[in-house]
C-alpha cells in the first residue's frame, strides 16, 4: 500500500473524525463492509482523480479530500445505494470547486506517471507519449462536464448507465456530451499530429483490436 493509499484510508475504521465535543450521529459509523468497499474503490478513484487533474500530487490530494469528506458526511449516504457513485460525486464536486476558485488551466500531464495509472486493461492507453500530451492539452479545452465524462467512461470504464446515474442526467445526455468530447479530442490530436481526424480515429480504434 503506497503513501497515497495510507493517507486516503487513514480513519476508515470505527468512527470518522469529528470536532471536539460533537456527539456521534445515528448511522454515522463506518462498518467493516463500508471500510472494505472504500479501500477497494481507491485505485479507481485515483484513476478518476488523475484523469481530472493530470497531476499525481493533485490527484492524491483529491483522493484524500474525497475520503475525508465521505467519512465526515457518511450519514448523508443512503445504505443500499452505490457507495462508489456517491464518492464519484464527492470527488467531482471537490474538483469543480477547485477549478472555480483557481480559474486557471489544468497542469501539464506527467507522461511517466500517466502510463502507470491510466487504463489497467489498456483501453485508454494511446499510441504514444506525444499523443498523451496532446490528449492532456485537449482535455484542458473541454468544458468541465465533458472532462468528467471522459474521466468516468473513457478512463475509469464506467458504463453510460452508471455515469448517467452518478451525474443525475439522462443516458442520451451522457452519450451526446461524450460524443462531442471525443470529437473535440480527435480534432486536437489530429491538429497536433498534422493528420486528419479520420486517421486519428482509425489509429486509436485499430490499437484496441
Amino acid at each position: 500500500m503506497g503513501p497515497w493509499c495510507r493517507r486516503a484510508t487513514h480513519g476508515i475504521s470505527g468512527q470518522p473524525p469529528r470536532s471536539h465535543g460533537e456527539a456521534p450521529r445515528r448511522g454515522h459509523s463506518v462498518t467493516e463492509d463500508v471500510r472494505a468497499r472504500m479501500i477497494e474503490f481507491l485505485p479507481r478513484l485515483r484513476r478518476f482523480a488523475f484523469a481530472l487533474t493530470r497531476n499525481m500530487d493533485q490527484a492524491d490530494d483529491l483522493v484524500q479530500d474525497t475520503c475525508e469528506r465521505a467519512l465526515s458526511r457518511l450519514d448523508q449516504w443512503e445504505p443500499g445505494t452505490k457507495l462508489e457513485s456517491w464518492m464519484y460525486r464527492i470527488a467531482q464536486n471537490l474538483w469543480l470547486d477547485r477549478k472555480r476558485s483557481e480559474k486557471v488551466r489544468g497542469p501539464a500531464l506527467d507522461i511517466d506517471e500517466a502510463v502507470g495509472v491510466v487504463g489497467e486493461d489498456g483501453r485508454a492507453v494511446t499510441e504514444s507519449r506525444l499523443t498523451l500530451a496532446a490528449v492532456s492539452e485537449g482535455m484542458d479545452r473541454l468544458p468541465p462536464d465533458q472532462q468528467v465524462l471522459v474521466a468516468m467512461v473513457c478512463v475509469d470504464g464506467l458504463s453510460y448507465k452508471d455515469a448517467a446515474a452518478i451525474l443525475n442526467v439522462p443516458i442520451g445526455t451522457v452519450m451526446s456530451r461524450l460524443s462531442r468530447a471525443r470529437q473535440a479530442l480527435y480534432q486536437h490530436i489530429a491538429a497536433d499530429a498534422g493528420v486528419s481526424t479520420a486517421q486519428i480515429q482509425e489509429r486509436l480504434h485499430g490499437s484496441r483490436s
